[in-house]
């Protein structure tokens, strides 16, 4: 599979979200060629500031493999991180991390650019137009 296969399963967890009325991001962590975890947003359903998808995701997948370092995985994450889900994802030593839109308000980059491990490989844009759209969609029916 290739980086736009895993990140249309991330936005199919993007959209389980939208349709929980929750923010709607989503994430998949791909290890070894396999999928090992998939999350998306619960912050509203458990309200939990700190339950975003990556946060779900990592979580789930340290689980599946029995242990906290992610370095030969994947991410794929339908917006860029925030500051706290790239600490989370420094800690964990992800291998990789591939997202989809950029977050110009709250994203890491701006806020936190230092943030990443600095041996996580990092691609961004990964059907950024469709990640884009749902959380225009999704915010357009709150405003």
């Amino acid at each position: 599979m290739t980086d736009n296969d895993y990140m249309k399963q991330a936005l199919a967890e993007a959209q389980k979200a939208f349709d929980k009325d929750e923010v709607p991001i989503g994430a998949v962590i791909v290890c070894k060629g396999r999928i090992i975890a998939r999350a998306h947003n619960l912050t509203e359903t458990l309200n939990d500031v700190t339950a975003h998808a990556e946060m779900q995701a990592i979580t789930a997948a340290a689980n599946n493999i029995g242990g906290k370092y992610l370095n030969d995985c994947t991410l794929y994450v339908t917006v860029e991180p925030c500051p706290m889900c790239a600490g989370a994802i420094a800690w964990a030593q992800m291998g990789k991390i591939v997202y989809g839109a950029t977050d110009e308000k709250r994203g890491y980059k701006r806020l936190a650019p230092n943030v990443m491990h600095p041996k996580t490989e990092v691609t961004e844009g990964i059907c950024a137009e469709e990640c884009a759209a749902l959380m225009k969609r999704f915010f357009s029916g709150k405003r």
